[in-house]
């Protein structure tokens, strides 16, 4: 049987004719394809078809490619995003993966270069599928001690996590954008008796208004089209076990009232159906707003708040604890050394020095994304200050942010420098081979050597 014959894939284009190229090359390989002409449509049949791959191209109407993959989290959490772009908009590819496409295929594509992408990307969500079952499994993965570090704020946070594990109500969570929100409350149910359950991820933020009620409640064969099967919600998949609702204030006012009946009857009815589904699941809401002014400002249900927090933790931002931040570098060294094929073991004194007066507006998350960078650009066994130096953020005096097309270019630069000198070590710096590695000229290798300072370095 071809290995391929139960991988899906979905192709998200606003072009009838890309959809049916790309359909017709990925169904003689064996790929199940099903195709979108837009954003919304693609959502819509990807909580039906439920892909391992997803195509999407850049530029749609309606709702753009990178808005789409970002959606895509939270119906299809495990699906691997390709993203189809114009030739030339390098820079747009890069965001996209920024915020969460797997790799990128530029307009016209090598149809070869097509199926050895998707394969990866099938492959990719196959593992990726098997560690999310293997961490529900081994439930210790994620622990009240990951929380790393020894400051009074983090101490205190251990401690209110076990406290609250032991109950079993609803918890609030707390807390700015890369504080560990998550972290947090997969920490309370594995330290929790709900440990040998599920632990359902949901993203308020990436579901259509049009799909939430499907997304949580699922739906019965035949409710609506494309609905060729019954498809349990979130909360029918988290029984026995735990609802994680990421970022529960971006949840329309609608939708709120929804959950509500969940948390208070503990049912809910699919749609398309007429007997109710009970079920025994603890919620976990995160939010990196302030709900107590949502609910003054009346985009917030009252009703709803108070269900919410019954118990509450806030997470706190990492720059009211710098003292943790030597204890999390090391750590995200030891823990992307080996994925990123690097020989960094360790971080200077005076880059710890750098990176303890940075303000950190996008907390641990930030710092785990600038160490991996940082590892890649280091050329000795530690990471040195003068390889923090190249991020934007200490470019410009240590402020917390900068354009996004500017931080966007800089990115683009620094990632097609690397892969320029990547072909040329790999290919013994013959120019001519390393320019076959990367699909370009000769010349077009040469200028952007001589752009980067490539031969230059090579020489030192």
């Amino acid at each position: 049987m071809n290995e391929r014959a139960h991988q899906k894939v979905l192709i998200i284009d606003d072009e009838e004719r890309i959809r049916n190229i790309l359909r017709a090359i990925l169904a003689d390989e064996g790929y199940e394809v099903r195709t979108a002409r837009d954003g919304i449509e693609g959502l819509q049949v990807s909580t039906v078809f439920a892909p391992e791959v997803v195509i999407v191209d850049l530029q749609m109407p309606k709702m753009d490619g990178i808005e789409t993959i970002v959606r895509l989290r939270g119906s299809v959490p495990d699906a691997v995003p390709i993203i189809l772009t114009a030739h030339g908009s390098i820079e747009s590819a890069v965001e996209a993966i920024k915020r969460g496409a797997y790799d990128y295929l530029t307009k016209p594509f090598d149809n070869e270069q097509l199926l050895l992408v998707v394969r990866r990307a099938a492959e990719r969500a196959r593992l990726s599928s098997e560690v999310r079952e293997l961490r529900q499994q081994l439930g210790g993965v994620y622990s009240i001690e990951d929380f790393l570090g020894e400051s009074s704020e983090m101490r205190n946070i251990k401690q209110q996590l076990a406290r609250i594990a032991e109950a079993d109500a609803t918890v609030l969570v707390e807390g700015e954008s890369g504080t560990g929100k998550e972290l947090a409350a997969r920490a309370i149910h594995n330290a929790s008796r709900r440990q040998a359950g599920p632990f359902i991820v949901i993203d308020c933020t990436a579901i259509p208004s049009s799909l939430i009620e499907s997304t949580f409640f699922g739906h019965e064969k035949g409710a609506f089209t494309d609905a060729h099967e019954r498809r349990p919600g979130k909360f029918e998949e988290a029984n026995g076990g735990t609802a994680f609702l990421d970022e529960i204030g971006e949840l329309p006012h609608d939708a709120q009232a929804k959950l509500l009946r969940v948390l208070q009857e503990h049912e809910f009815t699919r749609v398309g159906g007429t007997a109710p589904v009970r079920v025994d699941v603890r919620v976990v809401a995160a939010t990196n707003k302030d709900l107590a002014g949502e609910l003054k400002e009346g985009r917030f249900r009252e009703d709803l708040f108070y269900r919410l927090n019954v118990l509450k933790v806030a997470m706190p931002p990492l720059r009211t604890h710098p003292e943790d931040i030597p204890s999390l570098a090391r750590h995200f060294i030891a823990r992307h050394r080996l994925l990123l094929g690097s020989q960094v073991t360790d971080i200077s004194e005076d880059a710890l020095r750098v990176l303890s007066s940075h303000r950190w507006a996008g907390n641990v998350r930030e710092l785990e994304n600038t160490i991996q960078r940082a590892m890649l650009i280091a050329r000795g066994p530690n990471i040195e200050a003068s390889d923090l130096q190249q991020m934007e953020w200490a470019q410009q005096g240590g402020a917390d942010q900068s354009g996004l097309e500017a931080q966007v270019k800089k990115l683009a630069a620094e990632a097609e420098r690397e892969m320029i000198r990547s072909a040329l070590e790999a290919t013994g710096w013959n120019r001519t081979a390393a320019a076959d590695l990367l699909k370009v000229s000769r010349k077009t290798l040469f200028n952007k050597m001589q752009l980067y300072g490539i031969g230059e370095e090579k020489k030192m």
